[in-house]
């Protein structure tokens, strides 16, 4: 369950941020989350609402997730393909020379100060 420190992660980060742009409040904060990123939205989201009570600044503040679905690059035949689906081997030419395109990622997108 690394949800819980990666939402300690954001929350310091947030904080940091907020100290040098001297905000006062953050209204919410929209995550992106890669499907294939080991990262359980789910978790993320009950972490937060247990996590933000420690914080002054965002006590109130929405968390926000977006999920990133996970694409696949076949490089012998030059197609996408859904990533959970298929694996990596190729659906259109059975190929293994795969790379994912997207899908890991996590990131900070959108931070709404107040």
């Amino acid at each position: 369950m690394h949800e819980l420190g990666t939402i300690v992660y954001v929350i310091e980060t947030i904080e940091k941020l907020a100290e040098e742009e001297k905000l006062t409040k953050v209204g919410s904060i929209t995550l992106e989350v890669g499907e294939v990123s080991g990262i359980v939205p789910g978790y993320l989201s009950d972490f937060w609402l247990y996590a933000r009570r420690k914080s002054a600044l965002l006590k109130e503040t929405e968390l926000k997730i977006e999920n990133i679905e996970a694409v696949t690059y076949c490089q012998s035949c030059k197609k996408t393909y859904e990533t959970v689906t298929y694996g990596k081997e190729c659906p259109y030419c059975h190929s293994g020379n795969t790379f994912l395109v997207t899908g890991n990622q996590f990131n900070i997108k959108e931070i709404e100060a107040m």
